[in-house]
This record gives structure tokens, C-alpha cells and sequence, in this order.
């Protein structure tokens, strides 16, 4: 079991001591579990009672159409959170897998023992409660990104959009981004075209391109 100091960096915890934390994680049930790259750590239209929380690694949501289909929906980072609806809503009717595509610590919390639990937690049901909505607001503003990531004119703009939007939410210009398959899936474009795209763009001074990271010039975009 991680320590209260070790999961503090987490979004949920957010302003709770190391020692609430671990109180949290008692009173709550919750569990932690290793995994592997490429494991599903949810399943569509599978039931679920666990909210999960990413510790350290990353994931993909994976988005099922009515033929079988399945298309990248967003990247889940460090602290993201998964499996919400389903476990609020207590329904197996969500249409969307989560799969790794680092190896992954993931963090289980049973939705109902977090309602239940509330007058053994005192302060920390309220802050955890907070923190929660605020994670949902911020899942929202990451769909609207999608959106408007997907409804630009070419292939170029996508892929500067993409870079802005992670950069901000990495906080760095130096983006961290996937590897050329999973990066094309995100663009809901082919390999093939995202490599060309991106040397052209590198010819013409708007990317620095390495193995796992790409830097956009922003001076050449006006």
C-alpha cells in the first residue's frame, strides 16, 4: 500500500495531509493495483462500482460505435480520472474502454463507500467531494477540446492545435506526445500522412521532433 505522501501529489486529495489521505484510503476501501502496457482496465458496457484514478502511467479512452467500431476518444494523464458514469450512474450502458498504453499504477475507489463514509471522514468527505467536481468540470473542458480539435480544416492545424493544447496542459513546451500510431488515432488520421505532415512542418521551422516529445515554434505561425 502507497503512503499518504506518496499520493499526495493526486487531484482528489488535493489539500488533505499525508496522514488523511491514508485515513481516506482506510475508511473508503479503496485499493491500488499494478499493471501492464496495453491492459484494459475497463471495458465497454461492462458494470462497474469503482471510480479509478491514475497514479503514474497513461491510458486511452477508446470510443465504441454501434458496429463494433472503435475510435481514440482522449489521453488520460497522471491524477485523470476514469469510470465515473458508470459508476455513479450504476448502469452498463457506457460505450467507452479504457486501455494503458504505459504500465500503470491505478487507484480503485468504490463509488458508494465514498457516499457512505461521509461522517467518518469529516472534512475530508467535503474536500474530496470538491476536488471530485472540479475533476469533472475539467473531464468537460477536455471533451470540448476533442471537438474542437477534430473540426479543423487540415491535418496542420489539428496537429498545432494538439501541441498547443497539451503544452498547456503539461505545462511545457516541450510536449510529451505518443508514439506515430497512437498519435494518428488521437488525429483520427493515418500514420502515414501524420509522418509527412509533421516533416513537412519540420522543414518549415514549426517543430523541433524527437522520439518522445515535439516543440512548437511559435514564431512561425504568424
Amino acid at each position: 500500500m502507497m503512503t499518504g505522501q506518496e499520493l499526495r501529489g493526486i487531484p482528489l486529495f488535493k489539500d488533505l495531509l499525508p496522514k488523511e489521505i491514508e485515513q481516506f484510503v482506510k475508511f473508503t476501501g479503496t485499493t491500488i493495483k499494478s499493471y501492464s502496457r496495453g491492459e484494459r482496465v475497463l471495458e465497454a458496457f461492462a458494470p462497474n462500482a469503482n471510480i479509478g484514478i491514475i497514479i503514474s502511467g497513461e491510458a486511452q479512452i477508446l470510443a465504441l460505435d454501434r458496429l463494433g467500431n472503435e475510435s481514440v476518444g482522449h489521453s488520460l494523464e497522471s491524477g485523470a480520472m476514469f469510470g465515473t458514469v458508470s459508476a455513479i450512474l450504476g448502469e452498463d450502458l457506457i460505450a467507452t474502454s479504457v486501455q494503458l498504453t504505459t504500465d500503470a499504477t491505478i487507484m480503485w475507489l468504490p463509488y458508494r463507500s465514498l457516499l457512505i463514509a461521509g461522517p467518518k471522514l469529516g472534512r475530508m468527505h467535503g474536500i474530496v467531494m470538491k476536488n471530485l467536481l472540479e475533476t469533472f468540470s475539467r473531464k468537460s473542458v477536455m471533451m470540448m477540446q476533442k471537438v474542437e480539435l477534430l473540426s479543423q480544416r487540415n491535418l496542420r492545424e489539428r496537429i498545432i492545435l494538439y501541441l498547443l493544447q497539451r503544452e498547456r496542459r503539461q505545462q511545457s513546451e516541450r510536449v510529451r506526445v505518443p508514439g506515430r500510431v497512437q498519435f494518428a488515432k488521437e488525429l483520427e488520421c493515418n500514420r502515414s500522412s501524420l509522418t509527412r505532415e509533421i516533416s513537412l512542418m519540420q522543414a518549415d521551422g514549426l517543430v523541433e521532433v524527437d522520439k518522445k516529445w515535439m516543440r512548437l515554434n511559435k514564431d512561425k505561425l504568424q
